[in-house]
């Protein structure tokens, strides 16, 4: 079973329940673990992730995959 067909049988038997205990479990447990990735994505790089992102950086702008800085405003007026 793939991820998209467990996610919607998983919001289908969510969506049946109709104990108040359960669904205050889930809500926990959702926050707890939302908490976690939060944590995780928080944490500061190490001086080789550092120097990953600096060299594709590099990397990057020597192959001209470049955003100009008015482009970008333009583009993030386009979001709203």
């Amino acid at each position: 079973m793939d991820l998209q067909t467990r996610k919607i049988t998983f919001v289908q038997e969510f969506l049946n329940l109709q104990n108040e205990e359960i669904i205050s479990l889930f809500e926990k447990l959702l926050r707890k673990e939302k908490k976690k990735i939060l944590a995780k994505k928080s944490e500061p790089m190490t001086i080789e992730e550092l120097n990953k992102r600096i060299d594709r950086s590099i990397e990057d702008s020597e192959n001209g995959r470049l955003t100009e800085s008015d482009n970008l405003l333009s583009e993030i007026e386009k979001w709203s």
